[in-house]
């Protein structure tokens, strides 16, 4: 495959949020087929499917629902212990996390 490229998107932003469409781009690449006895060469266009593309703003627009991605961190399972001091009692705080690999999580706090 080579020489990839995004066609127009289909609708502008406001369009698309009105009609309940998605802000998306057609991609298209070159696609090479090489016969093995002949050595012939033939080139070939090939649609790879729409994308959705991102906003001014940095969003995406899926079925007109306006979106954000962003990637979120998640906890290793086990205990984890933490101490902290409340500012206005000045006494010690100590909490434990058990986080199981499937299931609630639990959250003990005692002073």
């Amino acid at each position: 495959f080579s020489d990839p490229r995004f066609d127009d998107v289909k609708a502008p932003v406001d369009e698309c949020k009105d009609k309940d469409m998605t802000y998306a781009a057609p991609l298209f690449v070159t696609a090479e087929f090489i016969n093995n006895n002949t050595g012939e060469i033939k080139s070939q266009t090939v649609f790879m499917g729409d994308f959705p593309m991102m906003t001014e703003k940095g969003t995406f627009i899926i079925n007109g629902t306006e979106r954000v991605v962003f990637s979120q961190l998640v906890r290793s399972p086990g205990v984890y212990f933490d101490e902290t001091i409340d500012k206005s009692t000045d006494k010690t705080l100590h909490s434990v996390k058990v986080i199981p690999s499937r299931g609630a999580w639990l959250e003990f706090d005692v002073t």
